[in-house]
């Protein structure tokens, strides 16, 4: 599978494979002048302090051109649309202050699946620069070519503010024969580094520029797309191979509609590692502080067979979503309440704010469930990992599941339309009241194994034990319900220890 240059973002797990990071434009130094029409696109999902995920440059007056996953890479996957709280920040050395900071309106990607048929987006502005865009080029650059690359791309190999440069970095390389790229789509790309990989973008580079000359103007010939193999140069787009498609939108003649978007509301992500959602029993008070569900494997040590976590202090971001899956609130995890893998697949955290303090930023809470969901009753995933709301039915309650030395009981199969994918697992399975809560997606079978992980298999009362391929499932929450229990106001809801039955 080709390798994109990671863009962190809410959205990331769902639709990127990260190439290993490196070292910020390797072989570079930190630039001693800002370019007027370069800079960073910004966002509130990022895990930088500066909010940098993707590199940007003013095309005309009022647009700017990235990669197209990063504009592709939205808690929806939309192709087209009104994105919340991005913007650019341009013609600065500095990511995270200094030059132009303008909201971006709109967004529009080339293509549904940019890595494979063009990776470049445009990003109209709310209003025009004050700067004067770089120039595009006129013809495809030849091999051999000189290329000045920028960026404000990781530095070591940690999602860690050690690795974040605050300071733009550049380097002088050359423009290499497509071949000295795996992977490469030779009549759109360019390959771009040295031939050994020591000059050439990294990670959170995607999207920046490379530049070449015409006279005492620079014109941007690429964007930092995808990894060309280890040790290798990096895959840019070819700016010239768009120049018409970015013409025709920039002037009006190209204008797609916004691509619809479901109603994320409240679909959350832990850590950006699995979906969640908060839930609240009939018990808790709106001075509780707020419970998250998700599955036990989405503990960073998950529970060995047979075993309940319970009462463990661990701190883990929360982001819940709004309607379009864009961050209504952030939280952290407190403590981990409640985390087994064994008999079901569920886990609930404490968070570090209450029901009263999420519902005052517009959070959406749920209704944790005392009951079960019936065979061939209608629910949906709500998926802030694959940022889809999928419409299934509960095909089966099966009763045992087994999946890698682990089994879960009363387990719902789904029907075969309803295909939640890996970064939904922990996602709510809510009734059509759009409230209630009455499962956690947690696994599926990929490939038609027996009882392997991610290939889980159905063991019936008999000890039959049945394949279905491509099937997902997910796991009740009655017995959380029942087992959860209100507190003084300000104290936490807590899993009683003892009732049989509870996580």
């Amino acid at each position: 599978m080709r390798k994109v240059l990671l863009a962190m973002s809410f959205a990331a797990i769902a639709v990127i494979t990260t190439a290993t990071p490196a070292p910020a434009i390797r072989g570079g130094a930190e630039a001693q002048a800002p370019y007027p029409f370069s800079g960073s696109l910004q966002r509130p999902d990022s895990p930088r302090a500066d909010g940098h995920t993707c590199g940007v440059t003013l095309v005309a007056p009022g647009w700017a051109v990235t990669a197209g996953h990063c504009t592709r890479n939205n808690p929806s996957l939309a192709q087209v649309g009104r994105p919340k709280n991005w913007s650019v920040r341009l013609g600065t050395l500095d990511a995270g202050s200094g030059g132009e900071v303008i909201e971006v309106e709109r967004f529009i990607t080339y293509s549904p699946n940019p890595v494979h048929d063009g990776d470049i987006g445009l990003l109209k502005l709310r209003k025009n620069a004050r700067t004067k865009p770089v120039t595009l080029p006129s013809a495809r650059p030849a091999e051999g070519t000189g290329a000045r690359i920028l960026g404000w791309g990781m530095t070591c190999d940690r999602r860690a503010p050690e690795c974040y440069p605050q300071k733009l970095r550049e380097a002088d390389t050359v423009i290499q024969p497509t071949a000295a790229c795996d992977g490469i789509h030779a009549d759109r790309e360019l390959c771009i580094g040295a031939l050994d990989g020591s000059v050439a973008a990294t990670n959170m580079d995607s999207g920046g520029p490379a530049l070449g000359r015409d006279g005492d103007r620079w014109v941007i010939t690429g964007l930092v797309s995808g990894s060309g193999g280890d040790d290798r140069p990096v895959m840019y787009t070819d700016v010239h191979h768009f120049k018409g498609w970015i013409d025709d939108v920039v002037t009006g003649k190209i204008n797609p509609p916004d691509t619809p978007v479901p109603n994320l509301e409240g679909a959350a992500s832990l850590a950006g590692v699995c979906s969640a959602s908060v839930v609240r029993s009939d018990h808790g008070k709106p001075g509780d502080q707020a419970l998250l569900l998700t599955n036990g494997h989405c503990v960073p040590e998950r529970p060995a067979p047979g075993e309940t976590l319970r009462d463990v202090a661990i701190k883990l971001p929360a982001t819940i979503g709004d309607r379009q899956g864009y961050p209504q609130a952030k939280a952290e995890t407190r403590r981990l309440l409640s985390a087994t893998m064994t008999g079901t697949d569920t886990a609930l955290f404490e968070l570090d704010q209450t029901y009263a303090q999420l519902k005052a930023k517009g959070v959406k809470i749920f209704k944790l469930s005392d009951r079960s969901a019936r065979p061939g009753q209608r629910v949906d995933i709500i998926s802030a990992g694959n940022g889809k709301r999928f419409s299934c039915t509960i095909e089966a309650v099966v009763p045992h599941l087994r999946e890698e030395g682990y089994t879960q009981d009363n387990a719902y199969r789904y029907d075969p339309a309803c295909t939640p994918s890996h970064g939904g697992s922990g996602s709510p399975i809510v009734l059509r009241d759009g409230v209630t809560v009455v499962g956690v997606h947690s696994t599926g079978n990929d490939n038609g194994e027996r009882c392997t992980a991610n290939n889980p298999c159905e063991v019936a009362a008999d000890g039959s034990v049945t394949v279905h391929q491509g099937a997902r499932y997910g796991q009740q929450v009655k017995h959380l319900a029942a087992c959860v229990r209100t507190q003084k106001p300000g104290r936490p809801q807590r899993p009683e220890a003892a009732p049989r039955g509870c996580a």
